[in-house]
């Protein structure tokens, strides 16, 4: 059996692609400059980049399993036209005002663990990278470690305590810098 390798898990709205608020149509989709090229740089150094996403518009009804099928599938399309390939991409339809506690809404664990199943994956040597503090959480939880990014605008509900718990960057490019810079023989991961 071959060893576990280590993972970039991404958020994606506000992470990969402009945060349009309840994403439902596949021409909505538009990737953040430079987010195709990071996650080419993963493929590169042969880490498998999984896409994590919370998609509670599905729980309020504002847009249907299909539809987030579509823009998933759009997401995959153009990393494709660039030359880059995802892993997988996981998501949570849940909101626990309406269906109740669920373990896959993030910081939840169970998505990441499945993957982890499912693609051999060693969470302990795994980046999270999100711009809200629930999509680094599980870092913390799986011992893995937690970049945040401020292409999404959350910052301003990041408490200062997390602040000194996880890396802060402008953006996936940074953030992917400074993953490859800790797998280099140099680095400290």
């Amino acid at each position: 059996m071959s060893a576990k390798r280590p993972a970039v898990f991404l958020d994606r709205d506000g992470t990969i692609i402009q945060d349009a608020g309840y994403l439902k149509e596949p021409e909505q989709v538009q990737l953040l400059p430079g987010s195709a090229e990071a996650i080419r740089q993963l493929n590169v150094a042969g880490i498998p980049v999984v896409v994590v996403s919370n998609q509670s518009g599905i729980a309020r009804r504002l847009l249907s399993v299909d539809d987030y099928r579509r823009t998933e599938a759009r997401l995959e399309e153009l990393l494709a036209q660039k030359g880059v390939e995802l892993a997988g991409q996981f998501y949570c339809p849940h909101l626990p005002e309406i269906d109740g506690e669920c373990e896959c809404r993030k910081p939840g664990t169970l998505l990441y663990r499945q993957a982890a199943d499912r693609f051999g994956l060693d969470l302990e040597r795994s980046w999270w990278v999100g711009d809200r503090l629930r999509d680094v959480l599980p870092a913390e939880k799986l011992g893995g470690r937690g970049i945040l990014v401020s292409t999404g605008a959350k910052e301003a509900l990041i408490p200062s305590d997390a602040r000194q718990r996880f890396a802060q960057v402008s953006d996936l490019p940074a953030a992917v810098t400074l993953i490859l810079a800790s797998q280099s023989p140099h680095g400290t991961g």
